[in-house]
């Protein structure tokens, strides 16, 4: 669906990566901490829903960073979709490039996708787009709904607090120029506590959360128990 005026997502957003597109690949571009996170991700998500021949879904995959990968650890197909076209033909490349398996890429509404394909999928990931959309909890109920009974939904985005705004932003953007200025806006920036409301709404049991935190100095990253600025939540579809 590439008509993205009636469908749950900001046309300014999907075009500011769209911009960019070219760039998603090279782990030196404004995506690169989307590379150095992206194993602290996997290990993560592989760690409670082992993706070895499971299906999986990646909400709003971009340039397909985190699919690739979950594709490589052995799932059985995995799916990714975003309404970022140029972000997507850019992900459909690199699998044909480096001969990635079991993956495909789709231009369709997550909200559109529950509809068709409901309850169909063992691992459901939606990992930084919470924060780029208009209703956020309209993508939580959709991812829900995608996953089978029992099957697991994965999270990540960024906590609303004066922390995270000095970090996520004022840091990141401006003092260290690590992501594009007006990636995020602080406004859009979503509380874990909201999260969890929204996943308990959507019939999610909340299984764990994470923090993901870096040093700038060292440019490294980890997992903690500090979700206080970028963190991760996990979560599974009710058994029915």
């Amino acid at each position: 669906m590439s008509n993205a005026s009636n469908v749950n997502a900001d046309p300014a957003e999907l075009e500011k990566f769209s911009s960019l597109a070219h760039r998603w690949w090279d782990p030196e571009s404004e995506f690169k901490p989307l590379h150095q996170i992206n194993p602290l991700r996997l290990e993560w998500i592989d760690g409670f829903a082992n993706l070895r021949g499971k299906r999986v879904l990646d909400v709003g995959c971009g340039g397909g960073i985190l699919a690739d990968s979950m594709a490589r650890r052995g799932a059985s197909q995995v799916i990714g979709i975003d309404l970022a076209t140029k972000a997507l033909r850019v992900a459909q490349l690199h699998a044909l490039e480096t001969g990635t398996p079991n993956i495909q890429y789709h231009e369709v509404s997550v909200e559109r996708l529950a509809q068709e394909q409901p309850a169909s999928f063992d691992v459901v990931t939606c990992m930084e787009m919470l924060e780029h959309v208009p209703d956020p909890a309209s993508i939580v109920a959709a991812c829900a709904r995608l996953a089978k009974p029992g099957g697991w939904v994965f999270f990540s985005t960024i906590n609303r607090n004066a922390k995270a705004f000095a970090l996520a932003i004022v840091a990141a953007e401006y003092l260290l120029k690590m992501i594009p200025k007006g990636t995020h806006e602080y406004a859009k920036l979503i509380q874990p506590s909201e999260l969890a409301a929204f996943a308990r709404q959507a019939g999610l049991d909340l299984q764990a959360s994470k923090g993901l935190q870096h040093n700038p100095v060292t440019g490294r990253y980890w997992l903690s128990a500090d979700t206080s600025v970028n963190y991760m939540l996990a979560a599974r579809r009710a058994q029915e």
